[in-house]
Order: structure tokens, then sequence, then C-alpha cells
């Protein structure tokens, strides 16, 4: 998967302290990073950076597969999800290369500002900040309907989201270790993913009441979508990838939390390499069991309830007469959605408060507690939750619909991330080859897909991006196709607007400032990061 490769951290600091002035340079990086407004504390362990993952996995996955199986077919659920879970795992660990050397506020906003214009790290940051600020009273709401399973009354779906905001709010406001404290609860996803494969798997083999068996030969592996025949199978491929990058994106959102992190380049590099376990456990296992389990053209499918009764696998377990896991599951939906629901406030607020740190925001967001929790960030970004309350009055249904439905926008957002990352990486890996350093500061993670990586994702990300609203044009419809692709012009005029405003310029590569406020080895206590690892060293990390 990866490799590590150690250079001399001392060597490398002190024959590129001095970086030439302009717009990439120690000038210019100071110009834009206040290092001194970046008074976060590093309060947050491993296991946190790792549960920290586990949010991301969250009601797209255990509300949408089922949606995704419709429309791709069982063996077109599992190609999507190879191409997507790829290309989510090329960005990890292209962004990790990056937070490894450079573990500070802003993460792939800062990394765009510093190593390619800092109008792109504008545009990145305001619109990432948009995604999850939009996004956090969306999970709110779901989490709120996903109660509805066990109480149908419509009148408590305000009660639960006054609960939910004033726990999201609560969980944030009292701190990065309180935050990451609470989001072990998810540990219990990898025991729930594995107790749905062995359940499918038994169901599957004969083990339920009603004995079901796997519905691979009929209606088919594949599902024609838009056209008949091959061109419909196709087209049903493409129209997956969006459901799966759905499901998939936002993994890039653990280096937001870097800055935070106690010993960040050994977390951050643990963390990343969980990432391609839980890519093959939770989606491509449960991809494959799900489409052994239920056909692809099953009516229920295609009903959006907003709860568990949504989910394949309580359709499955229903059906094959086991009462109680569909409340287990449910359970797990909704503590997802509430994850989810921290994890947005909390990238939601550490963006704002980089943008602060680095003078694309308002200063006084930058305003930390005596404890190093940035308060007045998380208390802006927690404005959004309110919006959830716009959804109380309407139907479980109608409100799941209109989160599901809106998501084309957030996700092109996700996916313009994911190129902006493969660029800046690209930046990031050529620009030292100019300065003649080799790969990493600190030399205690370097990727061997790289290069190729950071070219995958950016192809990729570009092919994703142009697919995102494709069946628009089948019947179209002007509010669809804005929809679809108005994200596009709003990147463009937020990266536009910015690099006019303050006449920023694309920095070249003998320019690009690898040192200025970055922290040394030594200030984050991880000076044995470069000793040479055994064998058996090795072998223990890769488990």
């Amino acid at each position: 998967m990866a490799s590590s490769h150690h250079l001399d951290v001392k060597d490398f600091r002190s024959t590129h302290t001095h970086t030439d002035s302009g717009p990439g340079g120690s000038d210019g990086a100071a110009s834009f990073y206040k290092a001194d407004l970046d008074k976060v504390q590093r309060k947050l362990n491993g296991i946190h950076v790792q549960m920290y993952i586990a949010g991301v996995i969250g009601t797209g996955l255990f509300l949408g597969l089922g949606q995704l199986l419709a429309t791709t077919g069982p063996l077109g659920v599992l190609l999507v999800f190879l191409l997507v879970g790829s290309v989510a795992f090329a960005s990890i660990v292209s962004v990790t290369e990056m937070a490894v050397l450079a573990p500070i506020s802003g993460s792939f906003s800062h990394y765009a500002a510093r190593w390619v214009d800092p109008a792109l790290g504008f545009a990145v940051g305001w619109n990432y900040f948009y995604t999850c600020a939009i996004t956090l009273p969306a999970e709110i709401t779901a989490a709120a309907v996903v109660i509805s399973f066990w109480d149908h009354n419509p009148n408590h779906v305000s009660i639960y989201v006054a609960v939910l905001v004033t726990a999201v709010y609560s969980v944030n406001l009292l701190g990065p270790r309180f935050f990451g404290n609470s989001e072990l609860c998810r540990i219990v996803f990898p025991l729930i993913s594995l107790l749905k494969v062995i359940g499918g798997l038994v169901i599957n083999l004969g083990g339920g009441p009603d004995h079901t068996r796997s519905y691979w030969k009929r209606p088919g592996p594949l599902v024609s979508s838009l056209e008949p025949g091959a061109l419909g199978r196709f087209l049903g491929l493409l129209l997956g990838i969006i459901y799966a990058a759905f499901s998939m994106c936002g993994m890039e959102i653990i280096t937001l939390a870097a800055a935070e992190t106690r010993y960040p380049r050994k977390n951050m590099i643990t963390a990343m390499r969980t990432v391609f376990f839980r890519i093959f456990v939770c989606y491509f296992l449960t991809g494959l069991i799900v489409g052994m389990l239920i056909p692809s053209n099953d009516p229920q499918l295609f009903k959006k309830t907003g709860n568990a009764g949504q989910s394949p696998f309580v359709l499955v377990f229903n059906r094959a007469g086991v009462k109680v896991l569909p409340h287990i599951v449910n359970a797990v939906v909704l503590t997802s959605a509430f994850s989810s629901a921290n994890g947005m406030l909390y990238s939601a607020s550490r963006l704002l408060f980089a943008l602060g740190v680095q003078g694309q925001a308002p200063k006084f967001i930058t305003t930390v507690s005596r404890n190093g929790v940035p308060y007045v960030a998380i208390i802006a970004s927690g404005l959004f939750s309110f919006l959830a309350f716009l959804n109380v009055n309407n139907s479980s249904g109608k409100v799941f619909n209109i989160i599901s439905s809106g998501f084309v926008g957030p996700i092109n957002v996700h996916l313009s991330s994911w190129l902006m990352i493969g660029i800046t990486y690209l930046r990031f890996y050529y620009g030292l080859k100019v300065r003649g350093t080799g790969r990493g500061m600190s030399g205690a993670y370097r990727s061997i897909f790289q290069p190729y990586a950071g070219m995958y994702v950016v192809f990729w990300s570009i092919f994703f991006i142009l697919v995102s609203g494709l069946s628009v044009f089948w019947h179209f419809n002007g509010p669809d196709f804005v929809a679809a692709y108005i994200n596009l012009p709003i990147f463009a005029l937020l990266y536009v607007g910015w690099k006019i405003f303050k006449k920023t310029k694309i920095i070249p590569f003998s320019q690009l400032d690898f040192v200025t406020g970055i922290p040394s080895l030594e200030e984050t206590e991880e000076t044995d990061i470069l000793e040479k690892r055994t064998g058996m060293q090795r072998v223990r990390q890769f488990l």
C-alpha cells in the first residue's frame, strides 16, 4: 500500500530555512498564514482520529446502498465501489503525505494556498466550509427522521431536532478531546459490518426461515438505466458513481484534525492506512452481500422512508424472519447520522478557523478559549444547524427525499476537493523535486504510488464531475441542471474574485515554501519516527 523513506530533517530545515521572497517564499507564506493566530491545542489521540474517519460512513451508505443496487445491479455495485474507492484512497494517500509534512490548521485548504495559489486556497476553503455547514442540518434532520422508525408521531420531530442541535453544539464546544471521545462509539461499526456480512452469508446459504438465495442470475448482475441494452447498463454504472461518491466522499477531512492531534505525523499515517480496510469491509463486502440477498428490481428499494426501513439489510432480515436486527441497524443509522453531524460541525468550524488564520476570513473567527477551543468558529458554523427546523413539518419520506435529492451540488464540492488535492499534491511533489529535497521534510511517509496516485485523482475527479448530472440530459429541465453543476461557477467565482481582489499569482516551483510555520519533529515529539523499522515492526504496523 505505501512505504516510508527517511530523510534527515535537520539537514532539510537548515538547508531550506531561507526561501526566495515573493508569492511562494517565506515572505509569501507569512503574508497569508499567521502562525501566531493558530492557537488550537493537540489533544486528540490516534484512536480519536481513526473514529473520525468512521463518522464519514453515514446515512449515505446505510440508506443509499439500496438505491445504488437498483441503479447498477449487484455487479455494478462492486465495480462502482472499486473505482470510487480507489480514487478516495488515492486522494487520502496524497493529502496524508502533505499533512505529515505540515500538520497545521487548514489541511488541503492551506496546502492549496501555500503550494499553488492563495486564491485557490480561498476557493477550496470556503467551498468546503459551505458543504460541511449545509450538510450539518441535513444530518440532524436525517437523525431525527430515523427516530420515526420507533416513534411515529410527526409532531415529535421538532423536539428531536432541538435535542440533536443542542447535543452537537455541546460536543464540539466542550473541546476536541470530548469530541474525540464521543466518536469512540463508532468503534461498533466494524462489528456491525461484520455482523451484517456474517448474517447475510447465513441467509444467502439458506439459514434464514425463508431460505433466501442469491439474485445474481435473476434479474441479473447489471441494470439498464436511461437506455435499454448494453448502453443502458453502461449508463447505470455512470449513474452509480455519484451514489458511491456520495457515500465515500469526506474521508479527506481526517487531515483537518492534524493541528489538534498529538504525534500528528504518526497518527495521520496510521489513520490513512486504515482507510483501505474500511473501504474493503464497510463498502465492498457490504455491497457484495447485499447483491446476493435482494434483487435489484425489488420495488422496496425505490421507497424512501428516511429510517432503517429503507436499508436493504433491514428488508432482507425482515423477510428472513430476523426481527431484532432491523432495530439494531436503525440504532446504527441513528448514531451514524449524529456522529456525521458532529463531524460536519467540527470540520466546518476548523475550516472557518483556518481561513481566519490565513487572513481569508474575519480575524475574530480565530478567537480560542484557554483550552484551545475555537468557540467563535464553532458557534458561527453551528448556526447552519437551525436550518433543520425548516423540515419538521414534512413527512419523514419527503424530508429524506429532499436531503438525498439535494446532494448533487454538495457532491461536486467534494469531487472538486479531490481534484484540488490531486493538483496540489502534484505541485507539492514537483516543487520538492525542483528544490532538490526529494519528498517530505519529515521523511516520515511517502507513498510508492506517487506521483501516479495524484494524477489518478485528477483524471477521475474531472470525469466524476462531468458525469455527476448525467441523468439531467435524458429528462432535461433547468432547475435540475443548475443543481447538478452550480458548484462549478461558484468555485470559479471564488477563485477569480479573490485572485483579482488580492492580486495573487500561481507560485513558481522555485519559491514554494516547505518550512515557514511548520512544526518540527522535536516540537511534535516525533523524532523516533525516523528510526528504521525491523521487518517484524513493519508487520505489526500493517496489522
